[in-house]
Formats: structure tokens, C-alpha cells, sequence
């Protein structure tokens, strides 16, 4: 009777060790980031582009939510998060970066400040491909709203991958939106990634991504 009613015990000790660790896990604070987007290469999308982002950590969720006005209408943008594989804090780029000084910041001059393309907000994050078709696509006033919920373990076992570190680091990043219409006339100067048309990794808005709660 001792050891059936020690048993019993042990079993309700267990259990509600495990209702207090689950009690833990729910109640975890999430964590937030906010990124409120500017303009940028207005010259040439002849409008100014702004929005704002969201990111909500929550358990093994990753929420995404983008929020864009005035981009060029009708056309897929491209967005990605970019920053340094060493963690180095990142920042927007401005017209100081436009080193050749054909008056467009074009994706490349932006390296030295915001660092490499690396996350991006299209469909599938987690595949980590950049060059997909599956990015949002602008209505006709040139605004749009993206979300996705992302399982944060996959994403960062594919960013570990690409880069070597699981952390995601949202805090020293920076959010780019690109994207101009293809017909969008360029000079020889602006410069793109590999062979995609520089219409479509032009910039035309970024936001540093900030931690507003934990």
C-alpha cells in the first residue's frame, strides 16, 4: 500500500511538473519587431514608397506581416531581409550610397551599409530561394499586405545553412522592398545580382527592423 500510494504520488508530482512546464512554454513572452519603411529611388518610381513590417516570434512561429503603399502598380516586388553574416548591425542605404553617381542606389551599393540579401517574404520563406515567383503582388493604387507564419526551427536551420548561424539577429537588419516595372528605362550603370534585370531588385523602400517588446 506504501509503495502504491508513493507511486501515486510520484505520478501526481510528475504531472503537474509537466502542467507547470507546458504552463511555462504557453505563456512565454513573444517577441516583436517592427520596421516602418521609407522611400527610396523615388526619382524613378516617381512616387514615394512606404509601409511598415511586423515580426512576431512566438514559440517555433515566425509571423510576418508587410504592409506597402505606393510601390509601382501591378507587379511582384521582391522583399527580403539583409543585414551581415557577421551580425554587424545594418542600415538603409541613402543617396550616399550611390557611388557612381548616376543618381540610383541600385542593390549592390547598398552591401557596404545593409550588408547581403538573406531571408526572403515570398510564399515560402524557409526555402530560402530568392529568385522565386511567389513574392506579393501590388494592386492597382500600388499598395499590397503580405503575411506568412513561417516554423521559426526551419527557417533557421536553413539560414544556419547559408550563412553558418541559426540566429536570425531581426534586430540588426534591415527590410528592402524592390521592384520597378521591366520597362522602367536604366542606365548601363545600375547594377543588379547575377543575371536578374536590375528593374527587379532595384530598391524602392527600406526600414531598419527594430525589437519593440519581448
Amino acid at each position: 500500500m506504501a509503495l502504491g500510494a508513493f507511486a501515486l504520488a510520484a505520478s501526481g508530482c510528475n504531472g503537474s511538473q509537466e502542467k507547470e512546464e507546458d504552463t511555462v512554454a504557453q505563456t512565454a513572452p513573444e517577441e516583436v519587431y517592427e520596421a516602418r519603411l521609407q522611400s527610396l529611388n523615388a526619382d524613378i518610381t516617381k512616387t514615394q514608397t512606404t509601409g511598415t513590417a511586423r515580426f512576431i516570434i512566438s514559440g517555433d512561429t515566425l509571423t510576418a506581416v508587410i504592409n506597402v503603399q505606393n510601390a509601382p502598380a501591378e507587379m511582384e516586388h521582391w522583399q527580403h531581409f539583409h543585414g551581415f553574416v557577421n551580425d554587424s548591425v545594418a542600415t538603409c542605404a541613402s543617396a550616399e550610397q550611390d557611388k557612381n553617381g548616376d543618381g540610383i542606389v541600385d542593390v549592390t551599393e547598398t552591401e557596404p551599409v545593409s550588408g547581403t540579401t538573406m531571408v526572403p517574404f515570398n510564399a515560402r520563406p524557409a526555402d530560402m530561394q530568392l529568385g522565386s515567383d511567389t513574392y506579393p503582388r501590388s494592386g492597382a493604387d500600388g499598395s499590397y499586405q503580405y503575411e506568412v507564419k513561417v516554423p521559426l526551427s526551419q527557417l533557421e536551420g536553413a539560414f544556419a545553412k547559408s550563412f553558418g548561424d541559426s540566429a536570425l539577429h531581426l534586430d540588426r537588419r534591415v527590410l528592402y522592398i524592390h521592384g520597378v516595372p521591366t520597362d522602367t528605362k536604366l542606365p548601363a550603370s545600375v547594377a543588379s545580382v547575377g543575371d536578374i534585370p536590375a528593374q527587379v531588385t532595384l530598391p524602392i523602400a527600406c526600414g531598419k527592423i527594430e525589437k519593440v517588446a519581448n
